[in-house]
């Protein structure tokens, strides 16, 4: 603990926070016009330039920051109460839902839909293993990355109010974990300490093979993607949270600082994107903050009402909400606007669909 309150000392929280919220939207932004692609499309249509490309060179955000950005409202709303932090998290769900999002796990509108017809918050969550929770577990990690009991109490709420299982359990606290891990540690990393942190998580015969087969990689400093292709993703990494997980806290721990290629490696992997893009991103930003972001990407961010700037502000506000003993409540943004965003964000996705349908194949 010596070394998390040292690094606290030296590194502003708002600094931690805004690196997590806006390195998740950058790299859930640059993933979004590849998910589901394989790597050898995503050569073929891209020659390895990755830059912003949703909508005109500008790009979007999708469920995985505005997930980000409903639990650090919910935060702000009860810092200290892991139920009543649930409940607000699960009214921003279904207002959410309600909202039509244009991107939305299965898992994810199963328990929205259950929480529409009237299951409480703690009986909402549907059994999957998807990465669902553990895209939304970075804010989480950095805001109790002083105070292990508190942040996995509101990790597993967090998770439990859509998916069910040890293994989206298990997923989500890894994020989580690493997160705080990078608040706490100065300077380089050291592959061991984040091994004595994921280990304990799960003792899962499939959890332990995953982190045994990190381990290996690293030590031979295999690519990002060749170690995937261990993992069995040949074609894309999956939305399955023993694939997305471990490759994109691979692409953290192999790369470290350096936000640029640790992001570019990871979504050269193809698949799912824009999920391991956006946790990625909020490691690297949590790693080296705000300033280590590339800033042609950053700008190249376009959002309304949860804007680059609205995000700047949720992170003040949560730095400011660690030194208060009471609620600072919500930052208010213009919320009738959503729908309006989604309609387009909608229109723009089916546009992207139908340019899948164009060579190069």
């Amino acid at each position: 603990m010596i070394a998390s309150e040292t690094i606290i000392a030296r590194r502003p929280d708002r600094a931690i926070f805004e690196g997590v919220l806006r390195g998740t939207a950058v790299g859930d932004a640059l993933g979004l016009p590849a998910e589901n692609l394989t790597p050898g499309r995503i050569r073929r249509l891209w020659n390895g330039e990755w830059k912003m490309r949703f909508f005109f060179g500008r790009g979007m955000i999708s469920d995985d920051t505005e997930h980000t950005l409903m639990v650090a409202q919910s935060l702000l709303s009860h810092p200290d109460n892991p139920e009543a932090f649930q409940y607000s998290l699960a009214w921003k769900f279904r207002w959410w839902f309600a909202g039509l999002p244009g991107g939305v796990g299965l898992a994810t509108a199963k328990a929205c839909l259950k929480l529409w017809v009237g299951f409480p918050p703690g009986r909402s969550a549907v059994n999957s293993a998807g990465d669902g929770p553990a895209m939304r577990s970075a804010i989480l990690g950095a805001f109790f990355a002083d105070h292990p009991r508190r942040r996995r109490e509101f990790v597993l709420v967090s998770s439990r109010l859509t998916h069910k299982g040890w293994k989206a359990e298990t997923a989500a606290l890894a994020i989580a974990e690493a997160v705080a891990l990078a608040v706490a540690t100065p300077g380089r990393l050291e592959v061991s300490q984040l091994f004595e942190a994921l280990r304990p998580l799960s003792q899962e015969k499939e959890w332990q093979e995953c982190l045994a087969k990190m381990e290996s990689a690293l030590k031979l400093n295999d690519p990002v993607q060749e170690f995937a292709r261990s993992l069995g993703s040949n074609n894309g990494v999956s939305g399955y949270a023993l694939h997305a997980i471990p490759v994109a806290l691979y692409a953290w721990c192999r790369h470290q600082a350096d936000f640029r290629s640790a992001l570019i490696a990871a979504l050269e992997c193809g698949g799912d994107t824009d999920t391991v893009g956006a946790m990625v991103g909020a490691l690297c930003g949590a790693s080296c903050g705000p300033d280590g972001i590339p800033q042609d990407w950053l700008d190249a961010v376009i959002e309304w009402p949860r804007s680059i700037e609205f995000m700047r502000t949720v992170a003040r506000r949560l730095a400011e909400q660690k030194k208060c003993p009471q609620s600072l409540g919500e930052v208010r943004y213009f919320w009738p606007a959503l729908v309006l965003r989604n309609m387009m964000f909608l229109v723009i996705v089916v546009l992207h669909g139908f340019r899948r349908l164009l060579p190069p194949y």
